[in-house]
């Protein structure tokens, strides 16, 4: 019988005293793993009121001493690594390739945390007013919480905690209910680094979980990432409540595709950017824009598309696995039906995928449509599935018009030969992260990762300065310079060096 798993409470693990439990399932077969508690209201208070305690003495431990912290726990995740990546594929379903990339984009954020220092500068200036000077400092700001989604269990996590608690704050995690397992071992290594007593708490749990972290009145700050109704839910409740919010949500990513652009080099990474994790990225390409005389290439993209088959994590052939729910199949199953019953052409359908040896698994085979308008239910909804649609316009301007009107900003990307063609395009699109040639513009962690439009709501700087920067946007533009060799990376993995 599958156990509990516990909870990091005022720096120990602890099991639950709830009475009820969330059964973590894996997704290629169905298997309880693993039960999750929905933390009562008497282990909240206790995790906010730990962190609260901790926070006194945290910030004052000096800068370096924190950097050190997440120098040791950077090593502790590298040496882990793949021990991370089968625990976050086995819940997720994820190949193992992809999970080693989740991982390790996480630890690149944590070394990002380790140079802290350089972070927590303030400012300075000389006779301000006659024989006055101003300095200002960057302080924490005190108990922040987080509430990270399933798709990526490690990445997400370690995009919050860390370069929350190595600025002085400390911290309260509630990872997703559908794949705690994962996040539960990243504090396990965040403690074995060193980590003093109540910087870090785990809470697991639900939606009452979570609202009682955002209107709780000691909690300070709330990171989350997720889709746009419960974003939208997590930026006025926790707003409601005078708590500093950032809110990443939904996403509607376009990739535009000129005529002059490389055609080897756009059908393998639209594959791989469209049907890599089985589609389950917010940054993940869902619509394909075929400008003049590229739409020829839509017989060849669906010829390539049909040669992937997904499989479950421990199959090193599978281009990608299996949806995280039965739910979440569900829904993708609707969205597909609904978009033929519109008029929609499906150039390739995958709703009745099925892999051998896994008759229970939550399999999505790659999906692919043509003649789909912006009224459509397949246009207008984040599928979150190995499915594209094709769109068709003349011009690289009406691309833009056709991006822009979204009201989604993302992430987006064009592929062309022409330097002109993007730099128009990175300058006129009303999107936060462009790719230039490259299929999806995920920044490094020393730039922002920055969504605009119904992607993102609150404060982008959350932990560090604000200045004029509160009132504009932050766009980050990611280049490939072109090559005549075609980029063939058809599932979209991030390798090691």
């Amino acid at each position: 019988m599958a156990k509990a798993i516990p909870q990091l409470i005022e720096g120990e693990w602890r099991e639950s005293r709830s009475r009820e439990f969330i059964e973590v399932t894996d997704p290629a077969t169905q298997e309880v793993l693993a039960l999750a508690p929905k933390a009562t209201a008497e282990e909240i208070e206790a995790a906010v009121a730990s962190a609260k305690t901790a926070f006194q003495s945290w910030r004052e431990v000096p800068v370096p001493e924190r950097a050190r912290l997440m120098l040791r726990y950077q090593h502790l995740l590298k040496e882990h690594h793949d021990e991370l990546a089968e625990i976050l594929a086995g819940e997720t379903g994820k190949t193992l390739a992809d999970a080693k990339g989740d991982v390790w984009r996480g630890i690149e954020v944590v070394e990002q945390a380790a140079n802290i220092a350089s972070l927590m500068m303030g400012e300075t200036a000389e006779n301000v007013a006659r024989d006055i000077d101003t300095a200002s400092w960057i302080q924490p700001l005190g108990v922040c919480t987080g509430i990270t989604p399933f798709n990526f269990p490690a990445m997400i996590p370690l995009w919050m905690f860390p370069l929350a608690i190595a600025a002085g704050n400390t911290f309260i995690l509630k990872p997703s209910e559908q794949d705690p397992l994962t996040p539960n071992r990243l504090a396990e290594l965040f403690i074995e680094a060193g980590a003093p007593q109540g910087v870090l708490q785990v809470l697991h749990g639900g939606r009452e979980v979570v609202d009682s972290l955002l209107t709780h009145p000691d909690i300070r700050a709330i990171s989350f990432v997720g889709s746009v109704p419960v974003g939208q839910h997590i930026y006025r409740t926790g707003t409601a409540h005078l708590k500093r919010v950032q809110a990443f949500a939904g996403a509607k990513n376009h990739m535009v595709i000129l005529p002059d652009a490389n055609k080897d080099q756009v059908l393998s990474n639209l594959v791989g950017s469209s049907c890599g994790a089985a589609g389950q990225r917010c940054m993940a390409i869902s619509v394909a824009v075929f400008v003049g005389e590229s739409k020829q290439w839509i017989d060849a993209l669906r010829a390539q598309m049909a040669e992937l088959r997904p499989g479950p994590w421990t199959d090193p052939h599978a281009a990608f696995g299996p949806l995280i729910s039965q739910q979440a199949k569900q829904r993708v199953q609707r969205l597909i039906a609904e978009g033929k019953a519109e008029g929609a052409e499906c150039l390739l359908d995958g709703s009745q995928c099925s892999v051998d040896g896994y008759p229970n698994g939550n399999w999505l085979g790659p999906t692919l449509f043509r003649g789909v308008t912006t009224k459509m239910g397949l246009y207008r909804e984040e599928i979150f599935g190995p499915v594209l649609v094709c769109m068709e316009v003349d011009t690289l301007d009406e691309a833009i018009a056709l991006v822009n009107a979204s009201p989604y900003g993302n992430g987006t990307s064009i592929f062309t030969r022409s330097g002109g063609a993007a730099r128009h395009y990175q300058h006129a699109v009303e999107v936060g992260q462009v790719g230039i040639n490259v299929p999806v513009p995920v920044p490094l962690p020393f730039f922002s990762f920055t969504g605009w439009k119904g992607s993102f709501y609150g404060d982008l700087h959350a932990y560090g300065k604000q200045g004029v920067r509160f009132y504009t946007e932050t766009k980050t533009v990611t280049t490939r310079w072109f090559d005549e060799s075609p980029v063939t990376a058809p599932n979209m993995t991030i390798h090691l060096k």
